[in-house]
């Protein structure tokens, strides 16, 4: 696993790699478990808590940098949160696929698990929950991306 961790932090950009590490660390103390794989656009690193065996983020590797997908089950406890990330974070949310289960639950696969209904400026939105909340690393994105993981944590107990 520790070699695992490594060869997915070569891939980093060494500008994110402290941060990788910070939410690492984070997550693996909250009582999360680390499982990392390979894909084609490189690891894929997922954060699953202990005691439900539910994803409550994953790192993703894609052309435009290392993003970490997040599963915010607790998001309506929280929601005004979204009002006060950056313009650029807003805007990934905004054009994030709709969730089709939402809209019509025979749109989409049976199994598939339902996405977000949450509100954002004051604007109703129902999302995919792949595609949602799927921040780049960014300087910007950074302090965003920690405390969402900590306000969705706060929530869960």
């Amino acid at each position: 696993m520790e070699e695992k961790f490594d060869l997915f932090m070569k891939t980093v950009d060494g500008r994110f790699r402290d941060f990788v590490i910070q939410i690492n660390d984070y997550l693996t103390e909250q009582g999360c478990k680390c499982e990392i794989k390979n894909a084609k656009s490189g690891y894929v690193v997922s954060y699953i808590l202990g005691s439900t065996k539910r994803t409550l983020a994953t790192f993703v590797s894609r052309k435009t940098g290392i993003k970490l997908r997040i599963y915010p089950e607790h998001i309506q406890e929280y929601q005004s949160y979204l009002n006060t990330l950056p313009e650029k974070m807003k805007k990934e949310i905004k054009k994030a696929s709709a969730c089709k289960r939402l809209i019509n639950p025979n749109d989409c696969n049976p199994k598939c698990v339902m996405g977000y209904s949450f509100e954002m400026d004051g604007e109703q939105y129902q999302k995919c929950r792949y595609m949602a909340f799927m921040p780049t690393l960014s300087e910007e994105n950074n302090p965003f991306i920690i405390q969402f993981l900590k306000s969705e944590m706060e929530n869960r107990c």
